[in-house]
């Protein structure tokens, strides 16, 4: 009885590993020559293949715009020299969830993705996503009068800065972006609620550089699906035309919140290293008070290096060049900077934003905080800026120290008497 019923158990599970996919997946290759019976191009073996199968594709230059509808590895022979050329096509490669619902578990390795009008590589609405160890360039730049010609809707930038930038994530879950090199499009990486919440997903390790005129690293909340829950790790972004890392809630109803950026190392940039806005709130500047709320709250901003970036502009206007900028009109409850090492900067952190009722808005520790202005905050927000480094043991505002001007509370005491570990290390090495 009980070995009859324990097989009746383990039978659904046993037929379930048989069926999978993965275990019989098939093998296909592409070659431009098709010799040894490869296809001779990316698209046409995508579309031969079964979910779960690999295809290999080998060095050359393809010019395709790749549409994945179905789960599939995707190798490069050389990220150098096996090049998907999109000039003058929509997108280099399209992970496309948005029309084959339920796409998950696509996997992009070795390219060199360059030329698109609009995204290098767009994923939409799609699960478990990994795009590594490739180089996006030169993509985006079908902008035209502020506009993006024959972009489908609703991919419509809300900055009219770019079309899609090098990698857009829309909709997109539980990914994977890393060991990219993402370079010379018009904006670097944009993680976006267009199509559908984003969240849960991982950008590291990639060198997102020279993305101009827009930022390196993009988190907007477009539709108020909401963009929440990412982590942007150990990436190295520099001389973008905007921020180093965005994280933008715009108008009523945008939601980012619960993002996380660590351990960055965030340089010369055309905006602030990390720029954070809001422009619009309800009940605030003629904004209706019943219009949705923005959500803009429990981001974290930990552990990065920042250095060498240019001032905010506009509305969200810094005084000089900036390491952090928070401006909103809506509060930011729960918002963290910790641990981060901020040099060669006129304004290491900027606060412009109201209170939130009941709460500490702020929290700012363990920062190294250089002179010549470590903190200012001219919004009604409360900071609690405890325990940082004001670059001498004296304190804010003695000689040889940062100073913290403006108008807004900041607690800053105590404060710390030495460097912390993260400005004890390397920081310094990047000065040149």
């Amino acid at each position: 009885m009980f070995r009859r019923f324990a097989l009746r158990l383990c039978l659904p599970a046993a037929l379930a590993f048989i069926t999978s996919p993965a275990l019989f997946a098939g093998t296909h290759c592409v070659s431009q020559s098709g010799r040894h019976g490869c296809f001779t191009s990316i698209s046409a073996a995508v579309t031969a293949a079964a979910p779960g199968d690999t295809i290999l594709v080998s060095e050359g230059t393809y010019k395709e715009d790749v549409v994945i509808p179905k789960p599939l590895a995707l190798v490069g022979q050389n990220r150098e020299n096996t090049i998907i050329d999109a000039g003058g096509l929509a997108n280099g490669i399209n992970i496309d969830g948005q029309n084959n619902s339920g796409l998950s578990h696509v996997v992009i390795r070795g390219f060199t993705v360059e030329n698109a009008n609009f995204s290098g590589i767009l994923v939409t609405n799609s699960s478990a996503v990994t795009i590594s160890s490739s180089i996006v360039r030169e993509n985006d730049k079908n902008l035209s009068g502020g506009a993006c010609p024959g972009l489908p809707s609703p991919f419509v930038p809300a900055d009219n800065l770019d079309c899609g930038e090098g990698i857009h994530l829309s909709g997109v879950d539980h990914s994977t972006i890393m060991n990219n090199l993402v370079e010379h499009n018009a904006g670097g990486i944009l993680v976006t609620d267009d199509t559908g919440a984003t969240h849960d997903n991982v950008i590291s390790g990639n060198t997102v550089k020279n993305n101009v005129p827009d930022c390196g690293i993009t988190l907007p909340s477009h539709s108020g699906a909401g963009v929440f829950q990412n982590t942007v790790s150990g990436n190295f972004v520099a001389e973008n035309g905007g921020a180093g890392v965005g994280i933008f809630a715009p108008g009523p109803g945008s939601q980012t919140y619960a993002n996380v950026v660590v351990s960055n190392n965030l340089a010369g940039n055309g905006q602030p290293g990390v720029t954070m806005h809001n422009h619009a709130a309800p009940g605030v500047g003629g904004v209706p008070g019943g219009a949705p709320p923005v959500k803009f709250s429990d981001n974290v901003i930990v552990g990065n290096r920042i250095w060498r970036n240019k001032q905010d502009t506009q509305d969200a206007a810094t005084s000089g060049p900036t390491g952090v900028n928070l401006f909103s009109l809506a509060p930011m409850p729960g918002t963290i900077i910790a641990d981060n090492f901020i040099f060669q900067e006129a304004i290491d952190v900027a606060i412009n934003v109201p209170a939130a009722s009941g709460a500490t808005d702020i929290q700012v520790h363990l920062n190294d905080l250089l002179k010549p202005v470590g903190l200012q905050n001219t919004g009604t927000a409360a900071v609690d800026a405890t325990e940082n480094w004001w670059g001498c043991p004296a304190g804010p505002g003695h000689p040889g120290c940062s100073t913290i001007p403006g108008s807004g509370a900041v607690l800053f005491q105590p404060w710390l008497t030495r460097p912390t570990t993260n400005g004890q290390h390397d920081g310094h090495e990047h000065e040149d």
